[in-house]
């Protein structure tokens, strides 16, 4: 197995402990994950748990127009299920994949049983669920708030923290409908930035070129959910 794509690349499975990490990794199974693929649209039950590990999964809700606006994402940043552990027993959002890549699964069953049992994992799951929280509740000021050149330096770089690489495959229309925007404001946006040198587009794909220069251009709301992930997923 790739190393790049080794368990542990998680960085939520990276967190837990040597005894934990080694109970579920015969468990573990590696998956591809199909862009635009639904992660529970065959069962509509939560039956897997998923740990992205190059790949971005969105979470969507689908509104009665159609559209269907990010309301958080997950990476190789953490776990896709939760609800579960919540006691629910199926999604309420839509888990889309954003960037096709690979990651593990489990079966839901047996990480209820660790969830349930285990004091220290549980504490982990439950301040996840409450970062998923915290982004969902950034990710909608800013989308009411600040500008479409903001959000989407705010998209990108959310990108970049759950991603392998600064290549990035994306179309202007996949990322209007995850904003809730028009795809000609993305594009306008989308110009601005690489006139700036700041990003390469290409044939749908994005190449970030300047990390630093949309850092300087972001809002509030990008350095809030990152430093609230690193605090809690800090090695």
């Amino acid at each position: 197995m790739s190393n790049r794509r080794s368990p542990d690349k998680n960085r939520f499975l990276a967190k837990l402990n040597t005894a934990t990490y080694e109970q579920l990794l015969p468990d573990l199974e590696l998956v591809a994950f199909i862009r635009d693929g639904d992660l529970y649209h065959h069962t509509g039950v939560i039956d897997y748990i998923y740990f992205p590990v190059t790949s971005i999964v969105a979470m969507v809700n689908v509104l009665q127009d159609g559209t269907s606006p990010e309301v958080a994402a997950i990476g190789n940043d953490g776990l896709i299920g939760t609800n579960l552990l919540l006691g629910v027993q199926s999604p309420t959002t839509k888990f889309i994949v954003q960037s096709a890549g690979f990651g593990y699964r489990i079966k839901a069953d047996l990480i209820k049983k660790l969830f349930d049992s285990d004091i220290e994992f549980r504490d982990l799951t439950l301040r996840y669920v409450h970062l998923l929280m915290s982004q969902s509740i950034q990710i909608a000021a800013c989308n009411r708030y600040h500008s479409i050149e903001q959000q989407l330096c705010r998209f990108l770089l959310s990108c970049l923290d759950r991603w392998n690489s600064n290549r990035i495959s994306l179309t202007h229309q996949r990322v209007a409908d995850l904003l809730g925007v028009r795809r000609a404001s993305v594009s306008e946006a989308s110009a601005k930035l690489a006139d700036a040198a700041y990003i390469k587009y290409h044939r749908g794909c994005v190449t970030i070129l300047d990390r630093k220069g949309l850092e300087n251009e972001v809002c509030e709301c990008y350095q809030v959910v990152k430093s609230e992930t690193d605090t809690l997923l800090k090695e």
